[in-house]
């Protein structure tokens, strides 16, 4: 449902291909738990129905079948950058690239090297790398997929946040954002509601 106070919203089609941070946290900002444990946010069946509407290409390969979308299209974006503590959790269950559609680096100086051909280890300057993706010509944008301290490092270069609010308290965790002190403005745009609670929320980096 979309809240009926909302502020502009701004059309894909009317930006150039950016950055941005797609992510979820609970009500006191982590993204994960200690251990990157995620089965504590409750997802309803509105927000699954809404993320594969609006984003299948972000619906991780090795359940892609079961929701009926191993051929649909991407919508919104071709590339996605994460760090290792995103990737390993694919990794331990066997699926080596975890976002097939999209073309997937993995930022780490700690993987010696990556088995998958679809998925390039990026060992160093990952600015470097997002820079490099934003000069390409291209009608889709880049996600970035986590983890908080690749995040703190690309901040400069985020130009959207597109954020899965749960209404749970994680207590400690993995924060959305590790890095240096760094206040950085954004304005939200929209948001939209969901039964349980849940809420998403789009952020616009604030320029002056």
């Amino acid at each position: 449902m979309v809240e009926p106070l909302q502020l502009k919203y701004y059309e894909w089609s009317d930006l150039v291909r950016r950055l941005v941070y797609y992510v979820g946290i609970s009500i006191d900002g982590y993204i994960a738990g200690p251990g990157n444990e995620v089965d504590f946010y409750p997802v309803g069946d509105d927000l699954v129905e809404w993320m594969k509407e609006r984003h299948p290409e972000l619906i991780p390969t090795h359940i892609r079948s079961q929701f009926g979308l191993t051929d649909v299209p991407n919508r919104r974006f071709d590339a996605l950058v994460m760090g290792r503590g995103t990737y390993q959790p694919a990794l331990d269950i066997g699926v080596t690239s975890p976002y097939s559609p999209l073309r997937q680096y993995v930022v780490s100086s700690t993987l010696a090297s990556i088995a998958d051909p679809s998925v390039e280890l990026v060992t160093d300057d990952p600015v470097g790398l997002v820079r490099r993706l934003k000069a390409e010509s291209s009608d889709k944008d880049i996600c970035l997929a986590g983890g908080g301290k690749l995040a703190g490092t690309l901040l400069p270069e985020i130009d959207e946040l597109l954020v899965k609010w749960y209404p749970v308290v994680a207590g400690a965790g993995i924060p959305a954002f590790q890095g240096t002190f760094n206040p950085t403005p954004f304005t939200p745009t929209r948001r939209e509601s969901f039964r349980n609670g849940i809420q998403v929320t789009w952020f616009q980096r604030t320029h002056s």
